[in-house]
């Protein structure tokens, strides 16, 4: 009677736990993988004359997107933007903050973003007190 009816219940009971254990770990497995692999950009090691960058170092952008480089009080900067220098009158300077905008446009060195992946190369120099000099290259794709 009942036994065989029991031992039948608790394992299919079984089987469904063992069931939705495995989905979950799969479910996790893939919240991980996501996590880990997703091009979200690589923290780049900033020198103290630049407070940030963007996009940052490995993102995957929008082909809008405005590049953006803010530095620290007092530095003049040189821009390349897959090996081609910049114009200082493309670039948008806002002087108490720093921060300088650069991006593609009729007017500009280049159209338009191209998609791929592009290599920029800031190099600045202290235009007052001790002198500082140095540059900084990343990479970003825009899609």
């Amino acid at each position: 009677g009942c036994h065989s009816k029991c031992s039948l219940h608790s394992s299919a009971v079984t089987r469904y736990r063992m069931i939705f254990t495995l989905l979950g770990l799969a479910l996790a497995a893939l919240v991980v993988a996501v996590t880990v692999l997703a091009p979200t950009g690589r923290e780049l090691e900033l020198p103290p004359a630049i407070d940030s960058v963007f996009p940052s170092d490995g993102s995957t952008v929008l082909r809008q997107v405005e590049l953006r480089i803010d530095m620290a009080f007092g530095y003049e900067i040189a821009l390349l933007v897959d090996g081609t220098s910049i114009p200082a009158d493309e670039i948008r300077f806002t002087e108490p903050t720093g921060l300088r905008v650069w991006s593609p446009g009729p007017l500009a060195a280049f159209a338009e973003w191209e998609p791929g992946i592009h290599h920029i190369e800031v190099k600045w120099e202290r235009i007052s007190g001790q002198p500082d000099v140095g540059e900084l290259a990343w990479s970003f794709r825009t899609q």
